[in-house]
């Protein structure tokens, strides 16, 4: 196949734990033909979506990790429908830009092209407000642009969790108590004066014990958790903040959330999704880019990547 890979420049890459670098390796691996572009080079020609691509191979070991482990040629402009498979795996924030590229990718799909994770679903699957779609597996939850609401649901709650809508790797991510000096300076900075939407979560003291990512790919369950586990005194357990990644079986309140939410995510388009689950809470949805595949496949032997493009392989060929 043709696989064309919509993602952040390859040059920056942490290729030690990046899970777009194992999506790519275990497609190369197969003898498929990979091409990168960045979602600002997709473009409307004549009604068809085109992406700025580049045919690029693997050079180097398979654990070489380092800048040069790829060679790409020359960037041409080729129609989406060309490609057997475009994986979309840009990072967020999904802002204005992104929305842009979402919607670029629905007309694509309109025309055949198939896309996964698809244009439709990352736009209606914002991955905090998502959350609300499975209200029976959430933690008391607020979504407003009002200082006053979030006040009266801390005076509630006694200890509470603030965070906008748009942002990944922990970013911008606050713990409130009452004693709190700085609630209102934390609100206006975060809501930006009641001009932005942000969630508000009752804190989840299983936090100590692991922020779990468990993965969903094509309506199967991974049956692994990666647990990214905070430092000593911070809230985040995400690794881009400092946590400790740490792959755990399922525990059966973590496979009942997966499970259920598993056939929805598939009716909707959603190859693969990133479940964030605190103790026996959903806390978020991951559908833009989501992490965790080298850390399951590198601490239990069980191949995430290959199961991935075992997908890939069987939507596409419809």
């Amino acid at each position: 196949m043709n696989i064309l890979f919509i993602a952040d420049p390859m040059g920056g890459f942490k290729t030690y734990k990046d899970t777009t670098y194992a999506m790519m390796r275990e497609a190369a691996a197969r003898g498929h033909k990979l091409f990168h572009t960045l979602a600002s080079d997709l473009s409307v020609k004549n009604g068809k979506v085109y992406a700025n691509a580049a045919p690029f191979e693997f050079v180097g070991a398979k654990d070489d990790y380092d800048r040069n482990w790829f060679a790409a040629g020359a960037a041409e402009p080729a129609a989406l429908t060309g490609f057997d498979a475009v994986i979309m795996r840009t990072d967020p924030p999904f802002d204005t830009q992104y929305l842009y590229s979402t919607q670029l990718l629905t007309l694509a799909e309109t025309k055949g092209a198939k896309v996964f994770n698809s244009g439709q679903s990352m736009r209606d699957f914002n991955e905090k407000l998502a959350i609300l779609n499975f209200s029976r597996f959430i933690s008391p939850t607020l979504v407003t642009t009002r200082a006053n609401d979030v006040r009266a649901f801390l005076a509630e709650h006694g200890d509470i969790i603030v965070k906008p809508l748009d942002g990944m790797g922990g970013m911008g991510i606050f713990r409130l108590t009452q004693q709190d000096l700085n609630i209102g300076s934390i609100l206006e900075t975060l809501m930006q004066m009641e001009t932005r939407t942000i969630m508000a979560q009752r804190y989840i003291p299983e936090i100590v014990q692991g922020d779990k990512r468990v993965l969903v790919i094509n309506g199967e369950v991974v049956p692994f958790a990666l647990a990214r586990i905070p430092q000593q005194g911070e809230t985040r357990g995400n690794l881009a903040a400092g946590g400790r990644g740490v792959v755990q079986e399922l525990r059966a309140r973590d496979r009942e959330i997966a499970e259920a939410l598993a056939p929805e995510l598939k009716r909707r388009g959603i190859m693969l999704a990133g479940l964030d689950v605190i103790g026996d809470y959903l806390t978020e949805v991951n559908v833009t880019s989501p992490t965790g595949f080298q850390e399951i496949m590198k601490q239990k032997n069980w191949d995430v990547a290959a199961a991935f493009i075992n997908a890939v392989e069987s939507q596409a060929a419809r």
